[in-house]
């Protein structure tokens, strides 16, 4: 390929970090010193072009080593990779959390999310704004600036997935030894002595799980009450041995006692594992690939953080039984960018797994060879449909494609591809220790086995709950410890910013698939955050839609420009400037909603309007606003 490159050159350090993730360049053609034969022939070709998968761990790799991503460096990381430049920056720049104009090595994010607004973000944010200086912005304002090599910023963050200890925080600090820090009760106090360099967030263990200990638990009995980095801790306590029945079972035996159990999907979908499994089993063409989608990036969403954090080796025995029961070679775990100490102890679990035979070739000595690579996602909400993952994994920007052809014939690399988040996977653990019928037996007859619920906002005991299929909102609230304070409720969101608000009077709706249908609701990927009489509803729906706004990937109109008018329409009734009144924006939002429901190509478009219209149409939210 031809590339035009760019006329910067990277510093030594940027070099030196691309080298050291890539390996040393082998000529003048990726990079290296130019050898005597490269004037006759250019080694490499389809072999360098086939790296591209890589792009987004290099950017990754810089990012950490310098702070940010230079014109330099992306030449560089093109010349590597066999990446047009354009092509390349068009990629870095689609990640939030990859810069390409300079800032400083220490970065706070903070996040100013709904959650977190619940427990003060929007005053903290405040505060900081006047003792530290402004949120540091993206993209560069047309200034010089100096960036001093121990200055710090902070910056706005959207929900960083920490609601159980809103508010939140995520600290990184680039160099030989880059820190990141993800930790939440944040203070301006403790912001400003982070910034200066004085404090790093404490590295404790802290209690997350509020039923931990519980004999009742399924899928979280082993969290936090067993080490989640000792590998002989994990089976004395019932793990490997799920991935054992299996091999008595077979491949076909375990995806019968996946479809017996009538698993569904626990990302938001709700689609039949099984039958997802069987039909990627059944495919001739190899090879076959296994995504854990772990980007959960929903705001208001933190179960399957808690779980890879506290039981990182049941989400590596799953995904070894789910590839050995549909035929899968290679495993990825897309991970979110935001979850440093996840992303740590889950490959210490991988490096484990393999050293004991459990991960790699030969395992169980069954003749079957699978193995587990963690892809760090960038800060792209996006990225959490199945498809934009697979342009992610690839070294694209993470767009969602059309469908059909739909994963299980055409996934990551044009393979038939298993796509399911932590916790679907986790449940096959539970159906195999018990047996598909029996897990079947649990919850009700359309939504079976336990569910993991996120709970945060004015609750007064925050956290990830284990309930099984059936249970009440209510009931669930009231495991909880009920409302902070003892304060009314004035709403409840189900779902995260996609899902929908329900009212104080229908708490008593089953927390099932059908229930929530029933309701016109959604349980989404388990999110259920409390607000409290002291909101204001039109702040918290200004937030979401400006997260809709961010988020939007830009790929198809409707959601691209209509997320867009859906929040300068929030700003303009709550400026009290509505054209044609509160009645003429309310109707130009439920076009706006309608135009983005029916012809987005993904799943963010078509809901970025839900919660906006439950609000006005189940909180009747702006009833009696007149004419302002």
């Amino acid at each position: 390929m031809d590339l035009h490159l760019l006329d910067a050159e990277p510093t030594a350090e940027e070099r030196e970090a691309v080298d050291a993730f890539l390996g040393p360049p082998s000529s003048g053609w990726d990079g290296g010193e130019r050898q005597p034969r490269d004037a006759h022939t250019a080694a490499g070709g389809h072999a360098a072009r086939g790296r591209r998968h890589l792009l987004l761990p290099t950017f990754h790799a810089v990012q950490s080593r310098v702070g940010w991503i230079s014109e330099g460096a992306l030449n560089y990381i093109s010349e590597r990779l066999t990446v047009p430049p354009a092509d390349a920056y068009g990629t870095a720049t689609f990640y939030a959390l990859l810069s390409t104009v300079p800032r400083p090595r220490r970065v706070l994010h903070v996040c100013d999310d709904i959650a977190c607004r619940c427990r003060g973000a929007a005053e903290l944010c405040a505060q900081l704004e006047r003792t530290v200086g402004p949120a540091y912005h993206h993209g560069p304002d047309g200034e010089h600036h100096e960036i001093p090599e121990d200055g710090a910023v902070w910056l706005r963050s959207p929900c960083l997935g920490l609601c159980e200890q809103a508010p939140a925080a995520l600290l990184t600090v680039a160099g030989e030894r880059p820190v990141e820090r993800l930790f939440g009760h944040l203070t301006a106090a403790a912001a400003a002595r982070v910034l200066a360099g004085d404090l790093l967030p404490s590295t404790e263990p802290r209690l997350r799980l509020p039923q931990a200990g519980d004999p009742s638990l399924r899928l979280l009995r082993r969290v936090d009450t067993t080490d989640p980095a000792n590998l002989d801790d994990y089976r004395a306590n019932g793990g490997y041995q799920a991935l054992r029945r299996a091999v008595q079972l077979g491949p076909e035996g375990v995806i019968r006692e996946v479809t017996d159990a009538k698993l569904m999907g626990r990302g938001g979908a709700a689609f039949p594992t099984g039958r997802k499994w069987d039909a990627v089993a059944r495919q001739p063409v190899r090879p076959h690939y296994l995504i854990c989608n772990a980007d959960e990036s929903e705001p208001g969403t933190f179960k399957d953080r808690v779980v890879m954090e506290g039981d990182p080796f049941s989400l590596v025995e799953a995904m070894t039984i789910a590839a050995y029961a549909t035929g899968c070679e290679q495993g990825f775990i897309y991970l979110r960018g935001e979850y440093p100490l996840a992303h740590e102890r889950l490959q210490h679990a991988i490096d484990t797994a393999r050293a004991r035979g459990l991960l790699g070739g030969d395992i169980l000595g069954q003749g079957f060879d699978f193995d587990i690579e963690i892809r760090k996602g960038g800060g792209a909400y996006i990225c959490g449909e199945e498809t934009a993952i697979f342009n992610s994994i690839e070294g694209f920007r993470g767009e969602p494609r059309n469908k059909p052809p739909f994963p299980v014939q055409s996934g990551v690399f044009g393979k038939p591809t298993v796509i399911n988040n932590v916790e679907t996977l986790v449940n096959v653990l539970e159906i195999l220790r018990v047996g598909g019928p029996a897990y079947a037996a649990i919850g009700t007859e359309g939504s079976t086995g336990t569910r993991l619920f996120c709970l945060s906002g004015h609750v007064a005991r925050p956290g990830v709950y284990e309930v099984t299929s059936g249970a009440t909102l209510r009931q669930l609230i009231d495991l909880a410890g009920g409302v902070t304070g003892g304060r009314t409720i004035q709403a409840v969101l189900l779902g995260g910013a996609a899902g929908v608000f329900v009212r104080p009077d229908e708490l008593d709706m089953p927390l099932t698939f059908e229930g929530a249908r029933a309701a016109q609701a959604t349980l989404g990927s388990g999110v259920i955050m409390l607000f409290d009489d002291t909101v204001d509803m039109l702040d918290i729906l200004r937030r979401i839609a400006a997260f809709f706004r961010d988020e939007s990937c830009g790929q198809c109109v409707p959601c691209r420009v209509g997320t867009v008018r859906q929040e300068e329409a929030l700003h303009r009734i709550g400026a009290g400037k509505a054209r044609g009144g509160v009645p003429g924006d309310l109707a130009l939002l439920e076009e706006i909603g309608v135009a983005m429901k029916d012809a987005s190509i993904c799943g963010l478009g078509q809901t970025a309007y839900s919660a906006v219209e439950s609000a006005v149409k189940r909180l009747h939210l702006f009833n009696g606003a007149g004419g302002r």
